[in-house]
């Protein structure tokens, strides 16, 4: 793993090198300063002259100022370092986000995958930055300044780092605990920010239905748990904190009193004396570091293992090595002895054979979970076939790139997506390089001109999350401008106007029209009064397709259209 973790930091390797040169040239600096103390004690002094005095304390400020600007580059370029690759770690995390299927995001909280790509990585990012010269620097003053207390006196220094194994032993074991409860932490984390987003996401309904009491009892379970979880945390932090101060205090307790005892016997030096306080000083900083590690270094590295697991999940749906691109589609769509089943066995679509030719629109009906909307969306690969396969102009939709074939098929589905920000916005969405002469046109074919021109700034009109300042009927419109922009040969229209009134209906149905014609249309549809015009109508149910034919040729069978049909128009 921490190969893996380093190898991030590969594309700042300058960075990094400046940043840990100078944090290691901190820390000598730092270990010069109890000898340069204890040469002036014991041989400037001595002697009288406050001139060398002065030119000493002279050198030591401009050792103060070149370890200023140390420190300042320390700081400012390793966090610098830090959010770089916490920033290429989001890149790549939402990358792979991305490339995951439906099916994956069914299974998942919006609010953990927010988590997962906010806190998780900002705790990276700081052990990114402290984490490898931290280590270092702290291995290393030690180290530097145990040496120069040797050379000093053996046996004081010996008494003096008596107690550090004992530092170590809590570092391990407080470090390990640690990285566990923060694990629970992220989890919670998780837990809680899907639950606030489904809270806010749901505020309409929360207030149509009078439950605030009850979100609110709901909060309060995840706002617990969170809470209980970090009190968890700091309590073992705070054992190891003060076990910590504990032994670092002895470590001073014994320099003073054994360093008294040998400087009264006379072997060593006043100076002596006064320079080993201060390494034992720089010794224990690192020490006291050991603290700050000890609460940012597992929420790292539990932040970088959720990191890695998310990474990990391949996409069960991606581009075969060979896959070709496509330019353009017919829209010849062949489902051959298709079948499909979920990931936890349920089966959906058992041996579906059924044939499309270019310009044809076909609608299929059924009762919910059927496998209408299923047959559609494994069109576009949104889910992978089970067994056999689909091919659209003779290629199998698995030999194309995924983006080139769905930059082939366009969908409108009856919960239409909006993003926040204008209807222009939304409508260039379908062609992001649309030009305004191209939009205008879109806005027209889709009927959308009256609702645009009755707004105040017009096609710059913020329409808020979800599109939630527009109708129903006004977001459909938008939708379907969208996808005249798109301009794909092949459509999918899933219950594209189920809910909306009748008037507005009809308005709709108009622009879907215009929208199929000329393309290989696939509607999913409840309301069998929007697709009489439809060239030829599948029955599907949960064993496969049951009838097909005109509406004319299929009321006339008497069969299950005929049931469906009489259903919905009885009187």
């Amino acid at each position: 793993m921490l190969k893996r973790f380093f190898s991030y930091y590969r594309p700042y390797k300058h960075l990094f090198i400046l940043d840990f040169g100078c944090a290691v040239l901190a820390g000598l600096l730092e270990l010069s300063f109890p000898v340069v103390v204890n040469q002036v004690i014991d041989k400037i002094m001595p002697k009288g002259n406050f001139r060398l005095i002065a030119l000493a304390c002279a050198g030591l400020l401009l050792f103060y100022i070149l370890n200023t600007i140390l420190q300042y580059i320390v700081v400012f370029f390793g966090h610098k370092l830090g959010v770089n690759i916490e920033t290429d770690m989001r890149r790549e995390l939402y990358g792979h986000l991305q490339t995951q299927p439906f099916e994956y995001y069914d299974n998942q909280k919006t609010g953990k995958l927010m988590s997962r790509l906010t806190t998780d990585l900002f705790e990276i990012s700081e052990v990114a930055h402290h984490g490898p010269e931290d280590v270092f620097i702290t291995v290393m003053t030690l180290v530097g300044s145990f040496y120069l207390m040797l050379r000093i006196h053996v046996q004081l220094a010996l008494a003096t780092f008596i107690v550090l194994p004992f530092i170590t032993i809590a570092l391990v074991f407080f470090n390990k605990k640690m990285t566990k409860v923060n694990t629970k932490i992220y989890d919670n984390l998780g837990d809680f920010n899907a639950g606030v987003e489904a809270s806010v996401s749901g505020i309409r309904v929360t207030q149509s239905f009078a439950n605030e009491p009850f979100e609110r009892r709901r909060f309060e379970g995840l706002n617990q748990a969170y809470r209980q979880s970090k009190i968890t945390f700091y309590k073992v932090m705070g054992i190891s904190s003060a076990y910590n101060y504990f032994l670092i205090r002895l470590i001073n307790l014994f320099t003073l009193i054994f360093g008294a005892y040998y400087t009264i016997k006379g072997e060593i030096t006043d100076g002596q004396f006064v320079g080993f306080i201060l390494l034992s000083n720089v010794f224990v900083r690192p020490i006291e570091k050991v603290n700050n590690m000890i609460e940012s270094y597992p929420k790292g590295i539990a932040g970088f293992k959720r990191f890695t697991e998310e990474i990990d999940k391949k996409p069960t749906i991606q581009d075969k090595p060979d896959a070709v691109s496509i330019d353009h589609l017919h829209g010849d769509i062949i489902y051959d002895d298709v079948s499909f089943s979920y990931a936890d066995s349920t089966k959906v679509l058992n041996h579906i054979n059924l044939q499309i030719v270019p310009g044809e629109t076909v609608a299929f009906v059924g009762q919910s979970g059927s496998g209408k909307t299923t047959l559609c969306n494994l069109l576009p690969r949104f889910y992978e076939v089970t067994e056999g396969k689909i091919t659209i102009d003779g290629i199998d939709v698995q030999d194309m790139t995924l983006a080139s074939l769905r930059s082939q098929i366009g969908i409108v589905q009856q919960d239409v997506f909006l993003f926040p920000g204008t209807i222009r916005e939304n409508i260039a969405y379908g062609k992001l390089d649309a030009t305004e002469e191209e939009i205008q046109k879109a806005v027209r074919l889709a009927h959308l001109e009256k609702v645009v021109d009755q707004l105040s700034e017009g096609l710059d009109t913020m329409i808020g999350e979800r599109g939630v300042k527009l109708s129903g009927g006004q977001k459909q419109r938008v939708a379907i401008a969208r996808m005249f922009l798109k301009n794909p040969p092949i459509l999918i229209l899933d219950e594209a106007t189920s809910a909306l009134d009748t008037e507005t209906e009809q308005v709709i149905q108009e622009s879907l029209n215009s929208l199929a014609e000329g393309r290989t249309t696939l509607i999913i549809a409840h309301r069998l009064a929007t697709i009489k015009h439809a060239t030829r109508i599948i029955v599907v149910s949960d064993q496969g397709i049951l009838e097909e034919g005109t509406h004319k040729e299929l009321l006339e069978k008497g069969g299950h259209y005929r049931r469906l049909h009489d259903a919905q128009f009885r009187e």
